[in-house]
């Protein structure tokens, strides 16, 4: 089941129920093209990956989401574990302290696009 979140409150409270699941939230937009075609395969996946959440954000009706996590284009796919968003450092830091200097955290557990295949990839490898 993909969960419909409104605002900020709701997107705490879906993030802090999923615990130690991976939860995968999709930008979207009522009127993108994309993102109506990639919705039924979001909401397969959501019934094939019982051990993975899955929720929607339209960024019309959530404007004060889709600005505070920095969305520009639809659809956007985040992924979450903890309460905290996906990145190379927090897939790091269980093994090491710091990468050398200037090393920067970029959410590269963040894309856009419509691609069901990358999704799931993504889906297995930090399921």
């Amino acid at each position: 089941m993909v969960q419909i979140i409104k605002d900020k409150d709701e997107l705490k409270t879906f993030l802090k129920a999923a615990g130690c699941k991976l939860v995968v939230v999709e930008f979207s937009a009522k009127w993108c093209g994309p993102c109506k075609r990639i919705y039924p395969l979001i909401r397969a996946m959501s019934l094939q990956y019982g051990n993975v959440m899955f929720a929607n954000v339209d960024v019309d009706d959530s404007k004060e989401l889709a600005q505070e996590y920095h969305i520009n284009s639809v659809p956007t796919f985040q992924m979450f574990k903890q309460t905290q968003k996906v990145t190379l450092f927090s897939r790091l830091k269980r093994a090491t302290c710091c990468y050398g200097n200037g090393f920067v955290s970029e959410p590269i557990f963040e894309f856009c696009g419509a691609d069901a295949q990358k999704l799931e990839a993504k889906i297995q490898e930090l399921m």
